[in-house]
């Protein structure tokens, strides 16, 4: 049986060794705990946002009584009084407490720690990000300073060349490409061109289908993307001693559409078209492309877009200012032309109008002189015959010679009061002479409510009648012709053939509608639209074998719409006669016996028909016309002087001559100058002369200007007895009115 002492571990004898050592030991632990609190009051007067400092403050109270604990033992290694003892066991049981209670707290305050752990932990992955999007707006920054400054670049010029080079150039040294190429669609459209390169390291105008799947996949998106370093628009580097090649990235360029015009050598678009951008980065190197930099080429590739637009747009109005320079230098040179042709043209008229109206000047004037003496009654019909033939071919010839006035619109119509009846009674005296020798039958029928007296142009509604009937007569080999002329209803004024005809009757005016109808050869029905065309004839034999101009009836349209009219003509076929109708616009005379200035050709009113010792001086350089006018002139009484220049006129001329007649067209003196020096050699306004000037100008705006300029009277060439009877009397009546007054 087993000693029950020998389970006890024998007693060890105190070994001073060991105890030396543990005593050490307590020191040293004791001084470390004193020193702890130290470190963390230093802590906490250094620490103004530390949130524990009581916490800290009963963790040092921990520490100092463990520090205390550890001291009071070194007193226990040898005998000890009791005191000790209890000053140990007191020290043991507050550091028991004081442990205890701080485990306690421990347990409620790591959570809080471990919170305020979190949010260290998630504020510094707040300033990891702010530092993230601080490089990003970095990034940016300079994106946006490249592309401003590309963008400026490019922009700073507006030749469509310039911007696609300066593109290449800028993106290569922005973003150290190797090469830099453009692609532009060929005119088909089906395929790409290569059109600038950067490096020149291939030849401008190589080709790939525009099919291809590299290509499809950059136009299918808006964004830079990378494509293969094999692709056909990416082999533009030489291979051999390449290691590796770049990165390649492309992207779209929209074209403008330019289906309303073209430029130069620019493709010819009418659906929306795109180039091609490739950039390639440096072979051998480990360079990649960044999101920054595909964003800076696509925006680029927008700037570049626009700038073409832009360039584009300016080219082609450059081209359109050009044209329309060259338009106008043109123009200006065609109006120079046109207008020395019209200064050319109007000299001729001017000069045939003065020297075809002298000849019948003289005509007019001894056949009416010739009227004045006895003859037979067949040799008075025979001179009556003359006279008016003359008459009408005066004014046919001033119809012929207006004609260029007619085609510009410039041409007056000019209106007075005159007989209507009588005008068409002298009408058919004119025609039954020629149509009695074809043996025509010639009527005039006038209706009961057509007014006897009419305001209007007697002349050229005279001219339209003759020209009419007389194509009747011409163009009829037997047969009647038929005149008839009635005041039209306003519900019979509107026509269907002509819808642009609008009659507006007024309450001072009347619409009178003429009818001329034959059974000659007739016209064609495709010949009727001709008629009214200058120069333009039927083409049947009939008719060309009558002859004429083609221009009287082009004038007589023009007349009619002059008068606010219309014409045409009717006919059922060659061989069924023909029947031209119109209207005229005429108005109601204010009073009948209506005088007239010397020009004009209504006949005056009664007055003095004898002028027996008038002296008269006439001033033309025509031996003719000189020698007509003063028969006219000494027929009436006249005391005639003739000369044939103004230089003679000023010094033939007396204050004993009362009249003056000047041709306005002498030659070597200015006839405004001649009236002039007559009026400063006479300067007592009795003892001056009136000056008529003669003239075959039949503007108004001439006549106007001659009695501006000092004339007292216009006569136009041919003159009558009767028209010079007429002219003298209003002059010498309109003398003594000045002098009463």
């Amino acid at each position: 049986m087993m000693d029950p002492c020998n389970c006890v571990e024998p007693l060890w004898p105190p070994d001073d060794l060991l105890m030396k050592y543990q005593y050490i030991s307590d020191f040293f632990i004791a001084l470390a705990y004193f020193s702890i609190p130290l470190e963390l009051i230093y802590f906490v007067k250094k620490s103004a946002v530390f949130p524990y400092k009581w916490v800290l403050v009963q963790f040092g109270a921990f520490i100092v009584l463990c520090g205390a604990t550890h001291l009071i033992n070194l007193w226990t290694f040898n005998t000890h009084t009791r005191t000790v003892a209890l000053v140990m066991t007191t020290a043991k049981v507050l550091t028991a407490a004081v442990s205890c209670a701080t485990a306690l707290m421990l347990v409620h305050i790591i959570p809080d720690l471990l919170s305020v752990k979190t949010r260290e932990l998630f504020l510094k992955n707040k300033a990891a990000e702010l530092d993230r999007e601080m490089g990003i707006i970095r990034t940016q920054e300079e994106t946006g300073r490249h592309v401003r400054m590309l963008t400026h670049e490019i922009r700073s010029t507006l030749n469509r060349h310039t911007i696609l080079k300066t593109t290449l150039v800028e993106l290569g040294r922005t973003l150290g490409l190797e090469e830099c190429a453009l692609w532009m669609p060929t005119r088909s459209g089906l395929e790409l061109q290569l059109s600038y390169t950067l490096r020149h390291q291939n030849p401008v105008g190589f080709t790939v289908p525009i099919q291809s799947p590299a290509i499809n996949q950059v136009f299918s998106t808006n964004r830079a993307i990378k494509i293969s370093p094999n692709s056909p628009v990416a082999r533009l580097r030489p291979a051999s001693g390449k290691y590796m090649l770049g990165e390649v990235a492309a992207v779209r360029v929209p074209l403008l559409h330019l289906n309303n015009f073209q430029i130069y050598d620019w493709p010819e678009l009418s659906t929306k078209r795109y180039a091609l951008m490739v950039l390639m980065l440096p072979s051998d190197s480990a360079r990649q492309w960044h999101v920054h930099e595909l964003e800076l080429v696509e925006v680029v590739a927008d700037q570049v877009a626009v700038a073409l637009s832009h360039a584009a747009i300016l080219e082609e109005s450059m081209r359109a200012r050009d044209l329309l320079m060259e338009q106008n230098v043109a123009l200006d040179l065609a109006r120079r032309e046109a207008e020395t042709a019209v200064r050319a043209r109007n000299d001729f008229l001017a000069v045939m109008n003065h020297e075809m109206r002298t000849p019948m000047h003289a005509i007019i004037a001894l056949s009416s002189l010739l009227q004045e003496t006895d003859l037979t009654p067949e040799q008075r019909l025979m001179v009556e015959t003359i006279l008016k033939s003359s008459n009408l071919l005066a004014t046919l010839i001033n119809d012929v010679l207006d004609l260029s006035r007619l085609e510009d619109g410039s041409l007056e119509l000019d209106t007075a009061t005159f007989n209507l009846h009588a005008l068409f009674n002298e009408v058919l005296n004119l025609i039954r002479p020629v149509a009695s020798v074809k043996r025509l039958f010639v009527t005039l029928s006038l209706s009961s409510d057509l007014p006897e007296y009419a305001f209007g142009d007697e002349k050229r509604l005279m001219q339209i009648i003759l020209n009419i009937v007389g194509n009747a007569v011409k163009f009829s080999k037997e047969g009647s012709i038929s005149i008839s002329a009635i005041m039209a209803k306003p519900d019979s004024l509107r026509d269907p053939r002509s819808p642009d005809f609008f009659p507006i009757p007024g309450d001072n005016s009347f619409y009178m509608r003429v009818q001329v109808k034959d059974t000659g050869i007739g016209i064609s029905q495709q010949d009727l639209p001709k008629l009214f065309t200058k120069f333009a004839e039927s083409q049947s034999s009939a008719s060309r074998n009558s002859g004429g101009s083609g221009l009287g009836l082009a004038i007589c349209k023009r007349f009619v719409n002059l008068m606010e009219g219309n014409i045409w003509i009717e006919s059922e076929g060659v061989g069924k006669g023909a029947t031209a109708i119109f209207y005229v616009k005429l108005g109601f005379p204010a009073r009948v016996n209506e005088s007239r200035l010397p020009h004009m050709r209504i006949p005056p009113k009664q007055g003095q028909t004898s002028f027996t010792g008038l002296k008269v001086l006439v001033i033309d350089d025509n031996g003719v016309s000189r020698t007509a006018t003063k028969g006219l002139l000494v027929h009436l009484g006249c005391d005639v002087t003739t000369v044939s220049s103004g230089e003679e006129c000023l010094q033939v001329i007396t204050k004993e001559h009362k009249v003056v007649f000047m041709d306005v067209s002498l030659p070597g003196s200015d006839s405004y100058n001649v009236a002039r020096l007559v009026h400063e050699k006479f300067p007592k306004r009795r003892e001056k002369p009136l000056i008529v000037a003669l003239t075959g100008n039949t503007d108004k705006a001439a006549k106007e200007n001659l009695l501006r300029a000092g004339m007292d009277g216009v006569v136009l060439k041919p003159i009558s007895v009767e028209k010079m009877r007429a002219a003298l009397a209003e002059l010498l009546e309109h003398k003594k009115v000045l002098h009463e007054a």
